[in-house]
């Protein structure tokens, strides 16, 4: 029976794991990898700290810095599938056939992008196929580069790429715009911004990096190409929270809802931070500060087991 599971690698994960070990506790952290979902970004421009670092280079740090500490075993690579409640706390089961027990969790399992699932994607994710423009849009800077989303995620990126892209092409599948109607009056009064609507995106084109994209229009039912150097997706993400569901609460995104304050969830001794959970700003440098503060709310939960 260990103090504290901490399931995932990321910046949320590691902070917590961090923590955790400093403040003596038996803990196991569990994880595909570490570096979450930036680990195969190009370049990363907004860690604090870091001018500039690349996916691989911020991954390798996270798992150095976990690593480095005592107190704390890693199983990697190795993925939760299953939690149950237990008597005097909290058992989990692998996709290897192990079994875990702990008094606490700690959930930072992450988010996946939603993809478009088209040729191309994959070969060029991190050579110019990105999900973040609050991460990667200087990157882009003085670039022609398209954004795929309709919705109020689309939009946002949309904005935040007209500040550095010399062309934004912002294109929807929908006969018009979905999002927020005060960024639609943005989007459409920036001359930066072209927007494409009725249009189907079906292929990522590029050799070393992207430089373009093909899709379906629908209105005259011809194939054409856009020269572009960056493709932002944002179609929306997906909480990595399945195996937990039966034991928090999640809202209708399947996002784990928890006290902003510390980490908490609706189940006594179960904690999250990062972008499994509710947390509206998706962003590394917060993921960092919630998972402190899971890791911090966890210790004085067992404290208090202690006491009783």
């Amino acid at each position: 029976m260990r103090d504290v599971i901490i399931i995932g690698g990321g910046p949320a994960g590691v902070a917590a794991g961090v923590y955790s070990a400093r403040k003596k506790l038996k803990t196991l952290l569990i994880t595909e990898s570490f570096g979450g979902q930036s680990a195969i970004a190009e370049s990363i421009e907004n860690w604090i700290g870091s001018k500039k670092i690349s996916g691989m280079e911020f991954a390798k740090i996270l798992e150095e810095h976990i690593r480095a500490q005592e107190n704390i075993e890693i199983k990697m690579p190795e993925n939760v599938i299953e939690v149950k409640k237990i008597s005097d706390g909290f058992e989990i089961t692998t996709d290897k056939n192990n079994s875990y027990q702990a008094m606490a969790l700690i959930i930072t399992s992450g988010g996946r992008r939603r993809r478009l699932n088209i040729p191309g994607e994959a070969q060029f994710e991190g050579k110019g196929v990105a999900y973040c423009s609050t991460c990667d849009a200087p990157v882009f800077k003085n670039k022609s580069v398209a954004v795929v989303g309709a919705g109020d995620a689309g939009l946002g990126a949309a904005i935040d790429l007209a500040r550095y892209a010399e062309k934004v092409y912002l294109i929807s599948n929908k006969k018009s715009l979905i999002g927020d109607m005060s960024l639609q009056e943005i989007v459409k009064n920036s001359e930066k911004i072209t927007i494409i609507t009725d249009a189907e995106v079906q292929e990522v084109l590029g050799g070393e990096f992207v430089f373009g994209l093909k899709y379906f229009a629908q209105n005259d039912n011809q194939i054409k190409e856009l020269n572009v150097e960056g493709i932002f997706v944002e179609i929306g993400s997906t909480p990595n929270s399945e195996f937990v569901k039966k034991l928090v609460d999640t809202n209708p995104k399947g996002e784990i809802i928890i006290d902003h304050r510390t980490g908490a969830t609706s189940r006594p001794g179960i904690f999250a931070a990062g972008f499994a959970t509710d947390e509206i700003y998706k962003q590394n440098n917060i993921a960092v500060g919630d998972g402190v503060v899971a890791a911090l709310s966890a210790y004085n939960y067992l404290l208090n087991l202690e006491k009783l």
